[in-house]
């Protein structure tokens, strides 16, 4: 999760006089930030350098990512008449840099690449609040009180975000993660109704190309079945729960996880610990990709991210 970062101080070099949105725009900056983690650590693959929310933009709701805050929209969608000035787009205009970023990532890149962006409720957040929320107060507001407009926008951001995996597996991603994080607010009941059937969408799409999808949420363990109905080949897990209790949830299904960004802030031996008893219990799944539980922290120290590779790929006794 979150490879490249401030926790990397050749990442900190490549940042400076760059905002966010200047770096991911920028295709040969993009790729030195998806290759440095991996000529430090050997990670068996890439995670591209983007932002979920670089669609906002081409679909005619301008933004930009603030330091220490997060994703801004100048000019949230509330209203119905909010909505008339988003609009689908074909990623390969609107987006080109991303593309041209993997392009250039698979002639380097020796390991596979994963593509990713936001899934519809989380962009939906940030579009409707104009930024992070804590309690995602106008969001599910629009969601409970106005569900014909809720579920347009829905459908408008499942078309965009299908598109944009699309895209990005065209040009060359191997597989590709489908991201919410800010999904864990939402109950079951509520998935299955405002959400359920757009994501299903998305996924029946994205079966069609062939490629792997992940799909990941964090903050409500009790979602997982439902996001496993919803689709994807493997589910993600975030650190609120054990991938043995996860794979009571979704029996059979391989999953991605889960441990906790902040162990990587203890010390070496804890990680390797930890990280060991991860490895247990994913070696008992049907398939396992060990992760973080989110993305990693801009405080981690290199040496405990050095431990928990070796430790994951059995380089240690």
């Amino acid at each position: 999760m979150r490879q490249a970062g401030r926790y990397l101080p050749e990442y900190r070099e490549l940042r400076k006089g760059r905002t966010m949105l200047e770096a991911v725009s920028t295709p040969e900056v993009s790729i030195e930030a998806t290759l440095q983690p991996i000529r430090r650590f050997g990670f068996d693959a890439a995670i591209l350098f983007s932002d979920l929310t670089v669609p906002f933009t081409p679909m005619g709701a301008p933004f930009e990512i603030k330091e220490g805050v997060g994703p801004v929209v100048h000019d949230p969608v509330r209203t119905a008449a909010d909505m008339e000035r988003i609009h689908r787009f074909d990623p390969r205009e609107g987006l080109p840099f991303v593309l041209e970023t993997i392009r250039g990532l698979k002639r380097e890149l020796a390991v596979p690449l994963i593509g990713f962006t936001g899934a519809p409720f989380t962009l939906a957040s940030y579009l409707i609040e104009g930024g992070p929320s804590r309690d995602l107060r106008r969001t599910k507001g629009m969601m409970w009180s106005a569900p014909e407009q809720w579920h347009a926008l829905m459908e408008l951001l499942s078309d965009v975000v299908a598109e944009y995996l699309v895209a990005q597996i065209e040009a060359g991603a191997d597989a590709v993660q489908l991201f919410d994080s800010w999904v864990g607010s939402l109950s079951p009941e509520a998935y299955r109704e405002y959400l359920l059937p757009h994501m299903q969408r998305i996924f029946a799409r994205l079966k069609e190309t062939g490629a792997p999808v992940i799909h990941f949420g964090t903050g409500n363990p009790l979602l997982l079945p439902i996001m496993r109905e919803a689709g994807g080949d493997v589910t993600g897990v975030d650190f609120r729960i054990t991938l043995e209790q996860a794979a009571t949830l979704v029996p059979g299904a391989p999953l991605q996880g889960n441990l906790d960004p902040t162990v990587l802030q203890t010390n070496p031996e804890t990680v390797e610990r930890i990280a060991r008893e991860i490895v247990r219990q994913g070696s008992a799944l049907p398939g396992h990709i060990f992760n973080l539980g989110h993305g990693i922290l801009p405080e981690t120290p290199l040496e405990n991210v050095e431990r928990l590779v070796e430790v994951v790929k059995g380089e240690r006794p």
